[in-house]
């Protein structure tokens, strides 16, 4: 048949009764309320999944007498009415109880900026962790009600669609949004038109469109350039997340960071406190500037008022992760800012120089240099991210500089399955909730009688293998697999027979993730896979990036296990993992495998989605994981770090996996004692659920946040602000003193030290310090006093603060101090200067330190 096909879609008209089902559709509270994604559901099932579980889509295409039934149901109107009662309360309520003292809310506000945001699979502008983190965070600040709102780009392709063909080659296909399919609305001016957003670069302007998504309390606003005002060039900069060349990946990052302040600034929006998550908004920092620059104050001034209320957080644990561009194409496309700031191009390439390409642009070198309070997002994390970061700081150890860490968390309400959340509704009270960062109140979860939790577990288990029967037979059926193969490949997927040990590894396809680790000795995984008194599967999901071809080959690795014959039916590799597929595997297999090579797993959140629903972790100690275990909450295999060779790594920690599997998870899971259940496998899977709720939930991590970074954040840029800028103008001419005479500047122990004291008798210490021009209260001295530790260095037990006593003859300033040491014995202490001025928002910010 030839000729044109047209589309026509008929849309309902939505019954008066149920109008307000536009409404909850057009808030993403839905994305973590069952409760309002189960209205939608109930009308239509079968609509439900083929839209993609997309209320809005949804409602324009079911059918009307769906509609008009629903309406005359009294049931369903029950129903409706009861969800519509709590999602006017969540609205309503104002709970500022979490920031009291912290956060004025009627005063601060953050402003939250990433480059995507994975709040649901019907909002496809995310690609994997960072935008699955920032998602959770903004539904935990709803939550917790502080105020709060988000900038990120709306794109029309989001990350691509994965599909697995027949040789387990990745095929990446791109599916276009329309933005009247997606939870957003225009943000209009005064006069009904829609909000546009210039930005200048070289010989022409782009235009941005600004469109508002409601995320419970918090507006996610999002920019779009893909507008008839622009070029077809210009329109392709927001097309496709991470799309395109340099020059586009520049260009979105400027439409992100400089943009993102332009609409905070036309919408009124004044944030006490921006958070640069990830660099990629980095450009926020000079734009900030810029406006200042341009209302009389000088850069250096500018800089230090920016800075002073900037909180940036990396999630990048190697230094090619990080968005370097080059600088000619930086001074070609931010000239006209350049000029604004009225500094040197110089100045203002040095702003992201780091060690890694002299002639490249580093955006986390920038929001490093444009921020005060810098974080990474584990404990481990934390310290690399200091070492190799620290060329920001040269004379600081890295463990004493700026960067500091908060673990990541996940958003409870979005990953905690319903069967647990009803569960906890019937037994503890619907004020669970409001307990989630209460470590104690988790211990109840040993009061739940083991064959309620078992069966709940099972329940899960059977859910999660229909989800995944439904999908990889659906995978092998397009791949032309018979009706004969497809049975051998999904034998031991059946969801009334849940008593197989389920092992889930899902998460990007990358190559430090060693998703082939567990294959280094093929004949003894077959051997413990195949036990037919204790059988095994293991189920794969995960996308590479389509330019990483390692990535993608260990997929077509892992395909062609699961088409041996000794692994067929043992070995699941599940194609276009995404949140949906997310939530029914974390939830429903019985243990979470993840062996990253160790330190480059900078948190990962998985484990802890699992872990919150009693799935137990196998896991390397690192990232989220050396925090979280304990002993009796999962298996831990010991990372041997990178003294050893890659290969020798790789065979210990596969033999010690084989181990932990043979000898340890394997016995314990089928050692039933003549129950119907393993009462050891559930202790373990209990202590996995009491002790991660409380400790690695999104709540948690945002009033580590709040605690650490904003609240002084928010004080410091309001001290620099105040009295038009005398603080930071005054604080940024001490700091050009300090760096021009610090060379300069010289120390050394005048007092003859001594080696023996008898208890009570002080230690007097003299130090005479070369100032060079500094004043004597621009520097602190102090001594650090302890024992030695085996790197030769103090384990801190005290540290004092010398005084500035006199001048001497010679012009050096003299600083003195008479301490009674607290601790017996031998012990150690350390001398050291740095410069001080009561306005730094960190101690070490300077990077400056000399030793005895």
């Amino acid at each position: 048949m030839s000729g044109t096909l047209f589309s026509l879609e008929v849309e309902p008209q939505i019954p008066e009764q149920l109008t307000r089902l536009s409404e909850l559709a057009n808030n993403l509270l839905y994305s973590w309320d069952r409760q309002v994604r189960g209205l939608f559901f109930r009308l239509d099932r079968d609509l439900w999944e083929s839209c993609g579980h997309n209320p809005k889509l949804f409602l324009r295409r079911i059918e009307q007498e769906k509609l008009e039934t629903a309406a005359s149901d009294p049931i369903y109107m029950q129903d409706y009415n009861r969800v519509l009662s709590s999602f006017d309360t969540y609205l309503s309520f104002r709970n500022f109880e979490g920031v009291e003292g912290l956060l004025d809310p009627n005063q601060d506000l953050v402003s939250y900026s990433c480059a995507e945001f994975g709040l649901h699979e019907s909002f496809p502008i995310y690609s994997g962790g960072l935008g699955i983190l920032a998602g959770d965070y903004c539904k935990a600040t709803s939550d917790l009600d502080i105020p709060m709102v988000a900038i990120g780009i709306l794109y029309r392709r989001g990350y691509f669609h994965q599909s697995i063909d027949g040789e387990g080659n990745q095929q990446a296909g791109y599916i276009s949004s329309r933005f009247s399919d997606l939870p957003v609305q225009p943000v209009l001016d005064s006069t009904g038109v829609q909000i546009m957003i210039p930005i200048d670069i070289p010989d022409h302007s782009i235009q941005l469109r600004l469109w508002e998504a409601k995320i419970g309390h918090v507006r996610l606003l999002l920019l779009d350039s893909d507008t008839p005002e622009n070029s077809e060039e210009d329109r392709k900069i927001t097309y496709q997340l991470y799309g395109g060349d340099g020059h586009t990946r520049l260009l979105q990052e400027i439409v992100l960071g400089v943009g993102g302040v332009r609409v905070q600034r036309a919408l009124n929006i004044e944030p006490t406190v921006w958070h640069i998550n990830e660099g990629h908004a980095a450009f926020q920092v000079i734009e900030r500037c810029r406006e200042l620059v341009q209302s009389g104050l000088d850069f250096s001034a500018a800089l230090e008022v920016v800075a002073a209320s900037t909180v940036f957080t990396t999630h990048t644990p190697v230094p090619a992760g990080h968005d370097v561009f080059d600088n000619d194409m930086i001074l070609h496309f931010l000239a006209d800012i350049v000029r604004d700031l009225k500094i040197e191009p110089e100045q203002f390439l040095a702003l992201g120089a780091s060690p890694l390409n002299a002639k490249g642009f580093n955006m986390t070198a920038l929001a490093l240099r444009g921020s005060r309070y810098c974080n990474g997002v584990s404990e481990i994390h934390g310290g690399v991210a200091s070492v190799m970061e620290s060329y920001i700081w040269p004379q600081i150890a890295p463990h004493e500089n700026p960067m500091k860490y908060v673990t990541n968390g996940v958003h409870v309400p979005t990953f905690l399955a319903s069967e647990w959340m009803h569960y906890f509704d019937l037994t503890f009270g619907g004020g669970w909730r409001f307990e989630l960062r209460n470590e104690e109140y988790w211990e109840r979860i040993e009061s739940i009688p083991d064959y309620t939790y078992w069966s709940t577990r099972e329940a899960l288990k059977s859910k999660m293998i229909e989800a995944v029967l439904q999908r990889i037979t659906q995978q092998h059926q397009r791949n032309g697999c018979s009706e004969s193969q497809i049975g051998r490949l999904t034998q031991f997927l059946e969801p009334k027979q849940t008593d197989v040990l389920t092992i889930g590894f899902a998460r990007r396809f990358a190559t430090y993730k060693r998703a082939m680790l567990i294959f280094t000795d093929e004949a003894r995984l077959a051997r413990l896979l195949n036990d037919p008194e204790r059988p095994v599967v293991l189920i794969f999901a995960g996308k590479a990036h389509p330019s990483d071809h390692p990535g993608q080959e260990l997929i077509r690795n892992i395909h062609r296990m699961s088409r041996k014959p000794e692994f067929e039916g043992k070995i699941i590799l599940v194609e276009s993992y995404d949140i949906s597929l997310a939530r029914k595997l974390v939830s429903g297999v019985d243990v979470w495998l993840n062996n990253p090579e160790y330190p480059m797993e900078a948190s990962g959140t998985s484990g802890q989605k699992a872990a919150i629903n009693g799935v137990i972790n196998l896991s390397v100690l690192d990232g989220w994981w050396a925090e979280g275990y304990n002993g009796n909450n999962g298996w831990a295999i010991r990372p041997h770090g990178s003294n050893y060779s890659a290969e020798f790594r790789d065979r210990e920690e596969s033999l010690e996996l084989l181990d932990i599997l043979e000898y340890k998870v394997i016995p314990c899971y089928y050692h039933r004692n003549g129950h119907g259940y393993s009462a050891g496998w559930i202790e373990k899977s209990k202590s996995s659920m009491k002790s991660m709720l409380p400790r690695f939930n999104a709540q948690r991590m945002v009033m580590d946040y709040v605690k650490m970074f904003y609240t002084h954040a928010a004080e410091r840029g309001k001290q620099l602000n105040a009295s038009e800028f005398q603080g930071a103008k005054e604080l940024a001419q001490w700091k050009k003193e300090v760096l021009e005479r610090w060379p300069q500047v010289s120390v050394a122990r005048i007092d003859e030290p001594v080696s023996t004291l008898m208890k009570g008798q002080p230690l007097v210490i003299e130090v005479a310090v070369q100032l060079n021009g500094l004043r004597p209260e621009d520097i602190n001295v102090t001594c650090l006093i302890g024992s030695e530790n085996h790197d030769g260095e103090v384990q801190r037990d005290s540290r004092n603060l010398l005084t500035f006593n006199k001048i001497l003859e010679d012009g050096r300033a003299l600083y003195c101090l008479s301490l009674i040491p607290n601790l017996p014995g031998l012990q150690a202490y350390m001398i050291r200067i740095y410069p001080y001025h009561r306005l730094l928002s960190q101690e070490f910010e300077m990077g400056r330190m000399l030793w005895v």
